[in-house]
């Protein structure tokens, strides 16, 4: 799709009442070609190094373009590297990157990844999500404070060439290579702002749009870059992100043409939106699960029994079925069908066995552990405010106090990013969440249970043949053998369930059928780039 002139012409008069409505009418041009997103939470950063949620993804992915990028399948596509080779032993990756500026009209050079990835492995950044990169050479040791970050296996050759050094073969870097923590920084900015960088009025991106305004609890508004390199086959002029907590009362407003789409709908509505705009929703399997994380560095939990024991009493079949309700699967395991390069076949030794019979088994768990009437049982299960959660929360509640009557769970509910990062301090005892691949490889989930990934890892699952195996695994060429030791390394932290899975996501959307572009895909990763609306490429193409 060509961008012309008209896009620029044609009054939007959907999404102009939409921006009024939602109080932004006085940041966008009334012939600007206007998205209206919702975006689940309100970002807590849009710092590269500092994000952590896939709410954050969406904004910082449109605004920002690493070596790779996500095409509308979701699938890595080369985004700054215009070629690369890779060495005979997977080792050392050789990029060559397009010619492109910033959105300032400064040259992106590969000194700018240079300078990003050596600031993520710098201690004092407080990057919590450094652990992502560690497959390349000295950002572990770096991230840790062992090494300085000027050692990490990464160089710029010239202004136009990149050296990657990794610890291992990674046929999945592509993917990795899409995510935001790689993503290059504008050296000649942040030196200037420091943590500032990211202000709007300080911040210059590379990718196809660059922020405007930031309203906390409100919205983040982006405007299209000039500058981008693809610039001529961008649609959308003004795209507006939305922290829409509340997914029933972010329905109504897509219903009402305020918002051209919203990233999440409560599974009990389904039935009900499919009857009232069957043409909006959008229901597809997903690469991510919802789990349970316990703390084991509580006295209380050091037991696999006791782990085991809870994740024994919860009736999956119950919370995908009659409260998620939009097609996710129990589960049993933490990765989930489909992962490229793994065979399956993971899932916990009493999976099989009814529910009412493992909380019998349960209950003798426990009571081999020393509780019962004399000693309860009593924790604490932190949850989200926001999506299905609360509705989950009380389900849980009963299936653990099913086990008898002196196991006695105490709910507490948080606001999504206090509760991350109680999770990420190690500040709960038993907590939900959930994990979306960050890409198609098994390894992006079996990171989450090496200890030196701590904070992701919430549980602080300490297990040294865990992580010795899933480090063999990593340095083994043969893809099919990689795949059968992840799968052992799995099935060792499912007996030991440090995490509790509960079942596999799927996407769940309201999109607008005026939309194009919009493909649905197992990362859920839809770049504003790639949209348009089809009245305008009608228009477009007549006007041609």
């Amino acid at each position: 799709m060509i961008r012309t002139k008209i896009f620029k012409t044609v009054l939007i008069t959907t999404s102009a009442l939409a921006l009024a409505s939602c109080g932004g009418n006085d940041a966008a041009d009334s012939t600007s070609v206007v998205l209206h997103r919702g975006n689940n939470a309100e970002p807590l950063s849009l710092d590269p190094h500092k994000a952590s949620g896939t709410w954050e993804n969406n904004i910082i992915g449109d605004m920002f373009l690493g070596l790779f990028t996500d095409d509308p399948d979701g699938a890595p596509i080369p985004g700054m590297a215009e070629s690369w080779e890779v060495s005979e032993d997977g080792l050392t990756w050789t990029f060559t990157l397009r010619e492109a500026v910033w959105s300032d009209g400064e040259r992106v050079t590969a000194g700018d990844f240079v300078f990003a990835w050596q600031r993520i492995a710098t201690p004092t950044t407080g990057a919590q999500y450094v652990s992502l990169l560690y497959p390349i050479a000295g950002i572990e040791e770096a991230s840790t404070g062992a090494a300085e970050p000027s050692t990490i296996g990464v160089r710029a050759i010239d202004d136009r060439t990149l050296e990657v050094q990794l610890v291992n073969p990674a046929p999945y870097l592509p993917g990795l290579l899409t995510h935001y923590t790689t993503f290059p920084l504008p050296q000649h900015v942040v030196e200037v702002y420091g943590d500032e960088w990211v202000r709007p009025g300080n911040m210059v991106s590379n990718g196809a749009y660059t922020l405007e305004d930031w309203r906390t609890n409100n919205y983040v508004h982006l405007v299209r870059n000039e500058n981008f390199y693809d610039d001529a086959n961008v649609c959308i002029d003004d795209v507006y992100f939305y922290p829409t907590v509340d997914n029933s009362a972010a329905g109504r407003r897509v219903r009402n043409g305020e918002l051209d789409l919203n990233m999440e709908f409560p599974g009990q509505q389904m039935e009900f939106l499919r009857r009232e705009i069957p043409d909006y929703v959008r229901v597809n399997p997903f690469m991510g699960t919802i789990y349970f994380s316990i703390n084991t560095t509580i006295e209380q939990f050091d037991d696999a029994n006791v782990r085991n024991a809870l994740g024994m009493a919860i009736d999956r079949d119950f919370i995908a079925n009659e409260i998620l309700r939009a097609g996710q699967q129990p589960a049993y395991s933490m990765i989930p069908p489909g992962v490229a390069n793994y065979p399956g076949g993971v899932e916990a030794e009493w999976a099989d066995i009814p529910v009412e019979q493992r909380r019998g088994m349960a209950r003798e768990l426990l009571e081999a552990a020393g509780y019962g009437p004399d000693n309860p049982f009593e924790f604490e299960y932190t949850y989200r405010a926001t999506g299905d959660n609360p509705r989950i929360a009380p389900v849980v509640q009963n299936d653990w106090s099913a086990i008898a009557d002196w196991v006695q769970p105490e709910l507490i509910v948080n606001d999504t990013q206090i509760h991350y990062d109680n999770l990420r301090a190690s500040d709960f005892q038993v907590a939900d969440g959930g994990w979306i691949a960050d890409y198609n490889d098994p390894y992006n989930f079996l990171f989450l249970g090496e200890y030196r990934s701590v904070p992701m890892n919430y549980a602080r699952y300490n297990n040294p043949e865990f992580d010795s195996l899933v480090t063999e695994a990593n340095r083994e060429l043969d893809l099919e053998l990689r795949g059968r030791m992840m799968a052992e390394a799995e099935q060792m932290m499912i007996d030991d369930m440090p995490i509790i899975p509960i079942v596999f996501y799927v996407n769940k959307n309201l999109v607008n059928p005026r939309i194009t572009g919009w493909e649905d895909n197992l990362t859920n990763i839809h770049r504003s780039r790639f949209l348009c609306f089809a009245d305008l490429e009608e228009t477009a193409a007549t006007d041609e």
